[in-house]
């Protein structure tokens, strides 16, 4: 529906002030109440949100008179069967989604010129910005012109992607893109993007404004819910629909209140109140929940404070961690540029709704509370595997022993622990020994938009450097901003100079380290790891640490605050105990980490540099102005309202609308004779199932660039690939560090590490990609098992993607992540749950059986059991029920078209 188009079926357009000259009209939330009477400003202010949106948009069609009375009775402990279509406001895209996404746009326009319909109907109908951070690695650093060598690197292997999106700017009339070198997609959006309410004229020329809200291609766009915006996370497929018309569907969820109290203790950071919080809410269970901070406490945290824990949504399985709009969010908006006009309508806007305010405790009906004591946060790390596995710094030492002889079952490393102290010497002459930081990176959105810890990190730098302290030189250092403003207050505080003198100089604005874009250790260094079987470290401020994510070679990563990766890379080795022990000797004299720790006055002192409203609008003026010559130069641009396709190894037209008609193929009425591709264990995330990072050259990905006459040197990263359905399909469960349970264990009960399958019924060992392609070619459709939190981790459209592709019809685990589930209906992959207790092991499900599945050959019912059939080889058959992971009507609907993306189109061209 176009914006303008309402019909205020509850008489609720109302006027609010906005100054003492200006009146907007709004949507009423209390004029709601009264005409309902219903207690609407008991509920979640979240909840409340999302409400202006269905009453906003409500047409009868897409939106109804009882989807607004459902959610306006929102139950703190009803059962969840309500379905809401939420009409966002805008898109925000990275480029390793966006580009995908927009190929999937230009492909459906292709549809629409072969069908005879006018291509411009295929059209976002919201705003929809792709901030281009994902590119950048860490090729060049501890050198003066890292930073401007590691860009132009990044335009020589991207410039087909590049032309692409600039194709994609000139064809679609509300798609904008933020160049490469400005910051982070959230940090930007945090910083620039987010306006705090829109504007919009309605059929009667009324000025009508409604809240920011928006769907991101990353996890982590719930970073904005910092500043009081609802939003989250989606897969490409679902921003696309939603870009496209679509509401974005979610069943009413349960809203978990979290009571801040008390404050933080001096020498804690907002990264260990964040490490403190993503592990309470784990053991809490909040997946698939929203997640809304209150509280005394709530109020004492500053707004980057709140946008750091935020940001860390996805880690602690929340579908966001929002924080209502108060006093420190104008302060915000004032100090980051937003203008006069914007910030008198966003206040006036969210008094208005009565909606301005942090809530007190008993304000608000919650589905559960959980309190948490700012003043019993201490310094910590996270890892070595997962974000929400915090050590306090005390303990760090002696994890890293305990876990290095562990067995892998039990998280841990399986060496024994007589090596833990070995050393090696590489073929340059360095030595390295397990626990030895490689890399250490300043990187993530998470804290590079918290000047706090930045500044932190650069105090604790000039400190040590006037001590006398270095970081050894075969340490891999990076500081990359999200924001070029990073860079400003630090060198206005004269912090960056200490910094640069520990190796941690400015080497790019982009996710970097974090998505694993921390480029490549030396060949010596990688040789002495693979051959000694070192367990070496990495230590960045990041928000994700899963394995052969930060460096395939790197089996043990952790999550610290900025000032923390500093100390550690000084120190050098995990196995190093900064409480006790001295971080380095200087002269024959020990330096203990409380000797460089900065107090936060020095830091408030300091935080004057780091909200100027000036920087921030001279920076982000440049994004149309002065985007830089490298982004200027792009040259080669199709042109035009539909792509040609050239010839690329980086772009190509995407499969999914091959065939496409106007009714649709029957959905699949049963599953007979699948053969199993894969058996997983629990915490398989969408880093193992996509593919991302280097690719090898023996891989099928690498082996498939070779004959398009691509060089080793040329193959860039899965990611930059990811326009290209040829590279992702051979990349999907193509991950070094996978283990598929069908290949049986080592003498050692180690497990074969790395995509690969067995062949039924011959039980021939193969990458799973050709073994996919078997199963193809003969018509044996596949099965994928898994265990607890399938698809946890980045929100990669990828990982169903590339499941769709290899043929495979349904994915059976113990539980899903909330957004790769969403996706895998949304490919048109059956997500299916065991029940009860039952489990690949239980079962005693190996992978050389057969499967049927019964029960979907009529009507399709969300969440409805099924039967899974398993045959044996010994000849025995066992029955057993499993749940229908199609959780809501219009997930029904987009199953039987064969995926979300071909029921939209299908709307779009029959409206047309």
């Amino acid at each position: 529906m176009s914006q303008n188009a309402y019909q205020d079926a509850f008489k609720t357009l109302k006027d609010f002030k906005i100054s003492d000259t200006k009146k907007g009209k709004f949507f009423s939330l209390p004029a709601l109440e009264k005409t309902l009477d219903v207690k609407i400003s008991r509920l979640p202010v979240s909840i409340r949100v999302v409400l202006e949106s269905v009453l906003r948009n409500c047409d009868g069609k897409k939106v109804t008179e009882e989807h607004v009375k459902q959610l306006a009775n929102w139950g703190a402990t009803a059962s969840r069967v309500d379905e809401i279509p939420f009409v966002v406001s805008r898109v925000v895209l990275q480029d390793f989604t966006g580009v995908p996404l927009l190929a999937d746009l230009a492909a459906m326009r292709n549809v629409a010129a072969k069908q005879g319909k006018n291509p411009k109907n295929i059209e976002p109908l919201v705003p929809v910005d792709l901030v281009v951070d994902h590119s950048v690695q860490i090729d060049h650093f501890r050198e003066k012109k890292a930073l401007d060598l590691n860009m132009k690197l990044e335009f020589s292997r991207n410039n087909e992607r590049y032309q692409f999106m600039k194709w994609g700017m000139q064809a679609f009339d509300t798609f904008g893109v933020v160049p490469p070198g400005f910051g982070i997609v959230h940090q930007v959006n945090l910083e620039y993007l987010a306006r705090g309410v829109h504007k919009v004229k309605d059929a009667k020329k009324n000025e009508v404004y409604y809240p920011d809200t928006l769907v991101g291609t990353d996890s982590h766009t719930t970073m904005i819910n910092g500043i009081g915006v609802v939003g989250w996370g989606v897969g490409g497929i679902e921003a696309e629909a939603g870009m496209l018309g679509q509401p974005v569907y979610f069943l009413t969820p349960d809203v978990v209140g979290v009571n801040l109290t008390g404050a933080l203790r001096e020498g804690c950071t907002a990264t260990d109140l964040v490490l403190t919080i993503t592990e309470l809410l784990r053991k809490a269970k909040v997946v698939g929940k929203f997640v809304e901070f209150f509280g005394e406490g709530t109020r004492t945290l500053s707004l980057t404070d709140r946008a750091t824990i935020a940001n860390m949504a996805p880690e602690y399985g929340a579908t966001m961690g929002f924080f209502p709009v108060d006093e420190a969010t104008i302060d915000y908006f004032k100090g980051t540029g937003r203008t006069k006009a914007e910030i008198d309508a966003f206040e006036g806007y969210f008094k208005a709704q009565k909606m301005f305010g942090i809530p007190k405790k008993g304000d608000i009906d919650y589905t559960t509370e959980i309190s948490l004591d700012l003043s019993t946060v201490s310094p910590s790390l996270a890892g070595p595997k997962r974000p929400q596995d915090r050590i306090e710094i005390g303990n760090v030492k002696s994890t890293f022993a305990d876990l290095f002889a562990k067995p892998t079952s039990e998280n841990g490393f399986n060496k024994k622990i007589e090596d833990l102290d070995a050393e090696y010497t590489n073929a340059d002459g360095v030595k390295v020994k397990n626990g030895d930081v490689l890399i250490a990176a300043i990187t993530s959105c998470t804290n590079t938009s918290n000047p706090s810890v930045l500044l932190a990190a650069g105090l604790l730098a000039k400190k040590a450097v006037e001590a006398g302290l270095k970081v050894a030189p075969h340490i891999k250092t990076s500081l990359a901003p999200g924001s070029r403003v990073v860079t400003k207050y630090l060198e206005a505080a004269g912090l960056l100079p200490y910094l640069e003198k520990l190796g941690f100089g400015v080497t790019a604005y982009g996710c970097t380290t974090c998505i694993g874009n921390a480029g490549d250790l030396t060949p010596a260094m990688n040789e002495a790891i693979v051959a000694n079987d070192v367990v070496a470290s990495a230590v960045l401020s990041g928000n994700r640490n899963f394995e052969a994510r930060i460096h395939p070679n790197i089996r043990s990563n952790f999550l610290a605050s900025p000032p923390l990766v500093v100390a550690y890379a000084i120190a050098g080795n995990m196995t190093k105990d900064l409480m006790t022990e001295p971080v380095g000797r200087v002269k024959g004299k020990d330096i203990f980490l409380g000797d460089i720790w900065p107090t936060s006055a020095e830091i408030q002192k300091l935080m004057k540099f780091a909200m100027n409203a000036k920087t921030f609008k001279d920076n982000y003026a440049d994004v149309k102005g002065a985007p830089g010559k490298l982004w200027e130069n792009i040259k080669g641009v199709a042109e035009g309202e539909v792509y040609n396709w050239p010839a690329s190894t980086y772009i190509a037209e995407p499969p999914f609308f091959a065939d496409f008609a106007m009714e649709p193929k029957a959905a699949a009425t049963g599953i007979t004779g699948a053969r199993a591709l894969g058996v997983f264990g629990d915490s398989i995330t969408t880093d193992h199932i996509s593919p991302a990072g280097s690719i090898k050259e023996s891989s099928p990905a690498g082996k498939w660039l070779k004959e398009n006459g691509v060089l080793k040197a040329d193959f860039n990263s899965y990611g930059s690939r990811r326009g290209n359905h040829e590279i992702m399909m051979r990349g999907t469960f193509a991950n070094v560090r996978i283990k598929n349970l069908m290949i049986p264990a080592k003498e050692d009960g180690s497990r074969v590490e790395g995509g690969e399958t067995l062949f039924q019924p011959t039980g021939e060992q193969m990458a799973i990609y050709d073994a996919a392609m078997k199963y193809v070619a003969e018509g044996t459709p596949t099965m994928i098992f898994g265990g607890e939190e399938y698809g946890t981790g980045s929100s990669r459209d990828w990982a169903a993607k590339g499941t769709q592709l290899l043929g495979v019809k349904a994915v059976i685990a113990r539980s899903f992540e909330r957004i790769h589930r969403s996706n895998l209906v949304g490919m048109g992959v059956l997500p299916l749950q065991f029940l009860g207790t039952d489990s690949v092991d239980s079962l005693g499900i190996t992978g050389n059986e057969s499967f049927d599945l019964k029960g979907i050959e009529n009507d399709i019912k969300p969440q409805q059991e099924v039967t899974l059939v398993i045959h044996r080889a010994n000849g025995e058959t066992q029955e057993v029920k499993v749940l229908l992971r199609i959780d809501t009507p219009i997930e029904v609907d987009y199953y039987k078209h064969g995926g979300i993306l071909p029921f939209v189109l299908r709307q779009l061209l029959s409206a047309a």
